[in-house]
């Protein structure tokens, strides 16, 4: 049961929950190749999972990196000695491409490294010794290259080569009386001596001896049945798998009541027992909640071994066949990995509740740095402001053009960027909406939002999109430059309670200085706060076509195509002004001709 478990969660896409460090070393490699813009694409710097890229394989259960193919792909670059991080790396295939340089000697700390195969490139220098530390490598082949010096002594003693091909190189000195051992080797093309007694020519597959034919027709067969075997296996565990696929959700979901203490590992995620989550949060008291939203309220917990978490207590769940579609969104938001998203660790249900647990983010929300710090806490300054609509835009990206089927937000808001320890934004809540709206079948679902956040094609149909989420992030943008709520009846004698009518205002009047939080005291780029006003006015459009998408968004903040965009706003604002002042007029008029007879009589037809 173990094995066909175990299989079962190697098929699951809710796996690929990889580290940082990976991501950050496979994006390290491919800056190093020169992979052009089109090579790799989808290698994303800020994407903190690469299970899901191109070329790349991970594990099932720990879900970390086993396998990188890039074979004949052009790269002219060279190889990053970063990749020396994957210590679960098993399969490195990099031939057929004109990589320079040297072998990093950061290969040598790959120890579960299998299959090394960097053959026709334009490596140089000498083979590292490093290499003798990869006590699991079966392949190194590294032909038709330049690499030089001597073979070193070190990769003698690897226990489990099978075969060896370093021909056509420059290589030179004596070939080890042991390499002859391994059951496939080639040192042809070098300046290497052999040795004396002919028994070990220099390339293992010529025609010399009938012992070497047998070997090697007994590799092939070996091969060929365990091929076989492996195949009849898969078919049975996949027959095995068919056969329960529908009791499936049941085995791996069990229902967890009040006061049971079991819990099960779907993927990363975690499942908690009710009554842990209890003791927790202190019985869910209102001393740790942390915030409370149209999705319900947030605590404060810390688990029995002092982990600190946040617990989001869901409400509008417990619906008739719930569970599942509960648990089926869940999994879906599960996977969705980036830096800039919060991360889900495990989730709780029981038949009345649905809960999600987080990680605990010590510097609390944005919206808290702008407006609730309490005396002594610093505020949020300029430079970090900008590292935070930067990362939350990268977050919205990730999940419109990165996930599939693609989340919408649907509550993009100052309460809803998290800082982490270093005060980097982090998305929190994206995909409840729909979780809270599963049990809904028809296109037009609740609206979900906080008012002065919410678009206005959302609020008057019930439908959104990406583009709903682009107008939400604009506001956001709006609170980081202000520091104000979206809305704020303190303005109401001014006509502009909502935020953005007031910024509007202030921009047209070029009253900058007035639209900056005075909490930076003046320590802001005024020029930095005109390209932010202005792509948060550009998000902020009523035709939610006329709104850029989240990658153009980032690509604005990055400075990228933002001043086109400006002036063709501009261009359309002076027009839709024009306009309403021509419409404002023939009202004006009208509402007077109410009063005068002679003028009604004297419009009529001539």
């Amino acid at each position: 049961m173990g094995l066909i478990y175990a299989v079962l969660m190697f098929i699951s896409l809710h796996s690929f929950v990889a580290s940082d460090y990976q991501g950050d070393a496979l994006y390290a490699l491919r800056t190093s190749l020169n992979a052009l813009p089109s090579q790799l694409s989808d290698w994303n710097q800020n994407q903190v999972s690469p299970c899901a890229w191109s070329n790349v394989k991970c594990d099932s259960i720990n879900v970390n990196v086993i396998s990188v193919t890039l074979t004949s792909m052009g790269f002219s670059g060279t190889l990053s000695p970063k990749i020396g991080v994957l210590k679960s790396l098993s399969t490195l295939s990099l031939q057929g491409n004109g990589i320079t340089g040297g072998i990093p000697e950061e290969f040598g700390n790959l120890s579960s490294l299998t299959s090394l195969k960097l053959e026709n490139n334009r490596l140089t220098g000498q083979i590292p010794s490093t290499l003798g530390n990869l006590k699991k490598l079966q392949f190194l082949i590294l032909s038709q290259n330049n690499l030089n010096g001597s073979i070193p002594e070190s990769i003698v003693g690897l226990p489990k080569t099978i075969s060896l091909q370093l021909d056509s190189n420059d290589l030179s000195g004596q070939v080890p009386e042991q390499l002859f051992e391994v059951q496939t080797y080639n040192f042809t093309g070098n300046h290497l001596n052999c040795g004396v007694n002919i028994s070990h020519p220099c390339e293992s597959d010529s025609d010399d001896t009938d012992a070497s034919k047998k070997s090697k027709l007994g590799i092939t067969f070996g091969i060929i049945g365990a091929v076989i075997g492996l195949l009849l296996l898969g078919g049975f565990l996949f027959l095995v798998w068919k056969s329960r696929h529908k009791g499936y959700r049941r085995d791996v979901f069990i229902d967890v009541s009040g006061e049971d203490d079991r819990r099960i590992e779907f993927g990363q995620l975690r499942r908690f027992a009710w009554r842990e989550l209890q003791l927790a949060t202190d019985n869910f008291s209102e001393r740790n909640v942390l915030g409370q939203g149209g999705f319900g309220k947030v605590y404060k917990g810390v688990l029995a071994d002092n982990t600190k978490i946040a617990v989001k207590r869901l409400i509008d769940c417990a619906s008739p066949g719930g569970e599942a579609a509960f648990l089926c969104e869940v999994e879906m938001i599960s996977v969705a990995v980036h830096r800039n998203l919060l991360r889900l660790i495990g989730f709780c249900t029981t038949p009345s509740e649905r809960l999600l647990v987080y990680p605990f983010m010590q510097n609390l929300s944005v919206a808290y740095r702008l407006r609730e710090l309490k005396p002594g806490e610093p505020v949020l300054d300029w430079p970090t402001r900008k590292k935070v609509a930067l990362g939350t835009a990268r977050g919205l990206e990730y999940l419109h053009e990165h996930c599939n089927p693609k989340i919408i937000h649907r509550d993009v808001k100052a309460a809803n960027v998290l800082l982490d320890e270093g005060f980097e934004a982090v998305v929190g809540d994206f995909g409840l909406a729909k979780l809270v709206d599963v049990r809904k079948t028809n296109v037009t679902t609740q609206v979900r939002g906080t008012m002065g956040h919410i678009a206005p094609e959302y609020l008057s149909t019930g439908r959104s999109s990406e583009r709903t989420d682009v107008f939400g992030y604009g506001i956001m943008l709006l609170e980081l430059v202000t520091g104000q709520r979206a809305i704020d009846f303190s303005r109401l004698e001014e006509d502009d309670v909502l935020l953005l009518d007031y910024v509007k205002k202030l921009e047209r009047e070029k009253q900058l200085d007035a639209i900056v939080d005075r909490n930076l005291n003046r320590n802001s780029d005024s020029q930095e706060v005109e390209m932010m006003i202005q792509v948060a006015l550009l998000c902020t459009q009523a035709s939610p076509e006329d709104r850029p998408t989240m990658a153009e968004v980032v690509r604005m903040l990055e400075g990228e195509g933002l001043t086109e965009r400006w002036e063709e706003w501009l261009h359309v604002e002076v027009t839709r002004r024009q306009e309403n002042g021509r419409l404002q007029r023939i009202y004006d008029w009208g509402e007077d001709s109410i009063h005068n007879q002679d003028a009604i009589e004297l419009s009529g037809g001539r």
